[in-house]
């Protein structure tokens, strides 16, 4: 079955362990286009809703809908539209770059020949696609795994702190890559507490503290200031 949708909305979503309840009636909606910063501090519940926005963990209470289709509604071909960068990389370190990313091309039915490559080179590791990657560094591995979450286009992209371990020019290319895949339409949401990579860079706002949707607004100028007097009044 082909799945596609140009939304994802959030209805109520409650999700506890146990009795910690790391989301509480979070109400969300993205757009294609968007870029959503899920903003909030250590703990808040960002890395939760990321882990149910992508299907590997179901709301104990409320829904979340792709277009207008639940997760259950659209089965496993659903997760053939979600690129997942999290803080666990999903890469396997006793083999190479080049290795990594043919695996996880053929899982998503594509032909290596064709997309390997331009991923190697967009992640900067042509000169070490034959090397394992126990010996990369953490942000090379952080760009090996960000190109492994988008060698598919998928609709929906999340991304768990994509900034960890990059250094300046990195991060650079990272945020105008967000950029182009918005621009080409795919659903763009972020978790971080770094308010200066996130302004400028996000185009909507969700400020999340306790498990609990505290803000849904567009992104605007002086985000830091906007962050400090939400998060610092809850």
């Amino acid at each position: 079955m082909s799945v596609d949708f140009e939304s994802v909305q959030l209805t109520d979503v409650s999700r506890h362990f146990g009795r910690r309840r790391a989301l509480s009636n979070v109400t969300l909606t993205a757009r294609a286009g968007d870029i959503v910063g899920l903003l909030g501090p250590n703990g808040a519940g960002k890395s939760t809703l990321i882990t149910v926005l992508a299907t590997l963990a179901v709301p104990n209470k409320g829904e979340v809908r792709y277009g207008t289709r639940t997760a259950r509604e659209l089965g496993a071909a659903l997760r053939i539209r979600i690129g997942l960068l999290a803080h666990e990389l999903h890469l396997y370190p006793e083999l190479s770059a080049r290795q990594n990313l043919t695996f996880f091309a053929e899982l998503y039915g594509l032909d290596p020949r064709a997309v390997v490559d331009t991923a190697l080179e967009r992640a900067g590791l042509q000169d070490r696609a034959d090397d394992p990657i126990n010996a990369f560094s953490r942000g090379m591995r952080q760009r090996l795994a960000l190109e492994r979450a988008l060698l598919h286009h998928p609709r929906l992209v999340l991304f768990d702190e994509p900034f960890t371990g990059l250094d300046d020019r990195a991060v650079v290319g990272v945020a105008e890559r967000l950029r182009r895949l918005a621009g080409d339409g795919a659903i763009v949401m972020l978790a971080t507490h770094d308010m200066d990579l996130a302004d400028g860079l996000v185009t909507r706002v969700a400020l999340i503290r306790d498990g609990r949707l505290l803000a849904d607004e567009s992104a605007s100028t002086g985000l830091r200031a906007r962050y400090r007097a939400l998060i610092g009044a809850a």
